[in-house]
């Protein structure tokens, strides 16, 4: 930017100023600023995992000091001047923003520390080891060095199991045939604490309901009659077990309530028994055939905690059930078994609601305006789980920051039914297997019709059939094989038809068309978790149009490109989007996207519909460039009007993203961004000269960078950006990168400057 030398050096003299004044003559007479610790390991022999272990006792060195800035104790200093009689706004608000209190040494015990490392060391498996520390006083400030000589660790020699005339103990022994506590292994607190939750788990999956990890006890044997640094391990129940907790138990019993209530009297409601499992309600609220499906669980089995939690899922899956609760009832017993009841008790949501929704709408597209969406939904509808939505759209838009493009309005009305069964409906009975959820059958029709004032009008009639599924916590699948859409534009304008005329490509995209095929998604998402360090995302799409039609066209010997008389769409299209999200704290990420897409027309198609094509630019891909103001490749239209609205869009996209983001007060969230990428065409179009792929990709991209704000309440966000381009592909090569930044100039502002209003985060 054009800022001059000397503000600059006016500004780094201001911070010398404030924060350059040294802290020492705050420091009371009888004190020592604690300044840290260092810490210095030796061992005899070589420990593979020293770092981790290093890494481990350098934790244990506290307090943490002061933290410095830049070599200053910028908070401290702001404590201090804060701490004055009159310390005035400006050393109020710094210390309220930055101050620190401050950490003496008289605060600091170095031999509870070394207390703390030994007994930590000793924890690993290194006995005998030999800890010291030093004071350094130098002037007003103290440290402490900590050395630390790491013995020769104990390793394993045998695991013994004791043993015992009861089932448990053949249990055990068998479940430690997979231990990981093998001979030379070092002792390790954490080790041992691992292995007995892992039988436990291992017991709990063959019945043993009540049992408990803390029954175990490890007991380690050092004198084993030499002098080397070995062990034997014993592994023993502890005294004093309750019986309850060491006998496996059966399920006797399975009570089922579809429709329960805190008010309901199981003996007075009537019984449906099937498969071994008693469905209590009274009048029908969900058929016990279909219910029976989703329960996993088995009369006369042992206890399974995965069954049982498998089983809760899938009922809760159903999407129709608020609450879904498994309860085990202890029952009497006078044999070896235990004897259990399950109860499942179904709170269902409430059958039917209307609800009506006035939004604001901003779209990927730069379009906003208001929308009203009716909804109906109606859950249980054929006393299964299944869900009818039924919804209708009204919604006026009109295009935001498109530069010279003006008066793209639009009037959106749809129609729309979805039914979805909770469970797999095909041509003949299915049995699933799937053990997390149970997979959906969606079914849905729908029409849309989009007035683009003063362009064109376009009728959309659309169908599909296919099935989605949850096959764990992070991945989700969606296959349509079934799905079809009928595109019919009318009232096309006598501007719209110039635009139309000018390029045939686009022509082509805009007919009348039958698009039939299939499509599938997949999800992997592990970007939810806020207190995970590391997240990410994996997107993958497919989308295949017109194979069968163009199979029944050369059978029906119909005209190449047609079905009964009408057009259809050929093509393969398929994208990937992956995200990667680095956590430094909480609320600090730095969060990166990388996006690609390609879509090949087939047969006798020239481009993709239009509807399936790729833009570049906008609030949620390149946010320094306007919405479809990218590509393809290196063109750039003599205007930007509404042909060049129409023109830019591609085959092929390529995009990157990286964003930093932080807080700055409460709701108030910031953000800094790089973006770069761009559209292609796969085929030549003489109409968009430079805009096909070529092996030279790289030096067509375009790349911008910014800043932006977010009011992020819970699950709902306003976003700003403002972004500047870096690189305009469609610039000379040679003059692609920006390296005039004229900040003070309105025309260089009004050009270059652009600003982005979303909801959400952009990825």
């Amino acid at each position: 930017m054009k800022i001059k030398n000397s503000v600059l050096l006016g500004f780094a003299s201001l911070l010398l100023l404030g924060f350059g004044c040294s802290v020492k003559k705050f420091i009371p007479e009888d004190e020592y600023l604690y300044t840290g610790a260092e810490l210095e390991l030796e061992s005899e022999t070589k420990i593979e995992d020293i770092k981790e272990i290093s890494e481990e006792i350098e934790n244990l060195l506290r307090p943490e000091p002061n933290q410095k800035i830049l070599g200053m104790y910028v908070g401290l200093w702001a404590h201090y001047k804060a701490s004055k009689e009159k310390p005035g706004f400006i050393n109020r608000f710094l210390n309220k923003k930055l101050g620190e209190e401050p950490v003496y040494f008289s605060q600091v015990n170095p031999s509870t520390t070394e207390d703390l490392i030994l007994n930590r060391l000793e924890n690993r498996g290194f006995f005998y080891s030999v800890t010291s520390s030093e004071v350094n006083r130098k002037g007003k400030y103290a440290e402490v060095n900590y050395a630390v000589k790491v013995s020769n660790p104990y390793l394993l020699d045998t695991v013994i199991v004791d043993r015992d005339s009861m089932a448990i103990d053949r249990e055990i022994i068998q479940l430690m045939k997979d231990t990981e506590l093998k001979r030379g292994t070092r002792f390790e607190l954490s080790k041992l604490e691992s292995e007995r939750s892992r039988i436990d788990e291992g017991l709990k999956r063959k019945g043993y309901y009540n049992f408990n990890n803390e029954y175990l006890i490890f007991e380690a044997d050092t004198n084993i009659g030499d002098s080397s640094r070995t062990f034997n391990l014993y592994l023993r129940l502890k005294n004093a077990v309750p019986t309850s907790g060491i006998i496996p138990y059966k399920i006797d019993q399975i009570n089922v309530f579809p429709n329960y209530s805190v008010n309901e009297k199981a003996e007075l409601i009537d019984t449906v028994t099937l498969n071994g499992k008693n469905y209590i309600q009274g009048d029908l609220v969900f058929k016990p055939e279909l219910l029976d499906n989703y329960i996993l669980i088995e009369k006369d089995s042992l206890y399974s905690p995965a069954k049982s939690r498998l089983s809760s899922n899938r009922l809760s899956f159903i999407g129709n059930y608020r609450f879904v609760n498994l309860r085990y009832e202890e029952l009497d017993t006078n044999d070896s078994l235990g004897h259990l009841r399950a109860n499942f008790y179904l709170s269902p949501m409430t059958k039917r609601n209307v609800r009506a929704e006035l939004q604001a709408i901003s779209k990927s597209n730069n379009f906003a305006g208001p929308a009203l969406n009716l909804i109906y939904q109606n859950k249980n509808l054929f006393k299964g789980g299944e869900t009818l939505n039924l919804t209708a759209k009204f919604a006026y838009e009109w295009q935001l920051s498109r530069g010279e493009v003006q008066g793209l309005n639009s009037l959106e009305l749809g129609l729309g039914a979805d039914l979805i069964f909770p469970r797999v409906i095909f041509f003949f009975p299915i049995k699933e297997r799937f053990s997390f959820s149970v997979p959906k059958t969606k079914m849905g029709i729908r029409t849309e019709y989009l007035n683009r004032q003063g362009l064109f009008r376009l009728n959309t009639i659309s169908a599909n059939y296919g099935y989605f599924w949850n096959a764990n916590r992070f991945a989700y699948h969606e296959i349509n094989p079934i799905s079809i859409n009928l595109v019919n534009p009318s009232e096309i304008s006598d501007e719209f038809e110039t635009i139309l005329e000018s390029n045939p490509f686009l022509r082509t995209s805009f007919e009348r068309q039958f698009i039939v095929g299939l499509n599938y998604t997949f999800n992997f998402n592990k970007l939810a978790d806020r207190f995970r360090k590391h997240g990410y995302f994996i997107g993958l799409g497919i989308d295949l149009a017109g194979n069968a039609l163009n199979a029944a066209s050369n059978l029906t010997g119909s005209e190449s490109g047609e079905f009964l008389g009408l057009p259809y769409a050929h093509y393969a299209k398929t994208d990937l989007d992956l995200r990667y999200y680095f956590r430094f704290t909480e609320n600090q990420t730095i969060a990166t996207r990388l996006f690609a897409g390609v879509g090949k027309p087939l047969g006798s198609s020239l481009s993709l519909p239009y509807i399936k094509q790729f833009f570049a630019g906008g609030p949620n891909s390149i946010r320094a460039f306007r919405i479809r103001s990218l590509g393809p490749g290196t063109y750039r239209p003599e205007v930007f009007d509404q042909q060049s609205f129409f023109d830019q869009a591609g085959d092929i996209r390529l995009e990157g993203n990286i964003e930093y983001r932080f807080p700055i007060i409460s709701v108030l969230k910031g953000a800094a961004f790089l973006d770069a990428g761009n559209i292609w065409l796969i085929n030549e179009n003489e109409k968009l000269p430079g805009g096909k792929f070529s092996s030279s990709w790289w030096k067509e991209l375009a790349v911008g960078t910014g800043l932006g704000l977010r009011v992020d309440i819970q699950f709902f966000v306003v976003r700003f950006d403002l972004a500047v381009p870096l690189r305009v592909p469609y610039l000379p090569e040679g003059e692609r990168w920006v390296n005039d930044f004229d900040l003070g100039s309105k025309t260089w502002r009004r050009e270059n400057l652009i600003f982005n209003f979303a909801i959400g985060y952009p990825f």
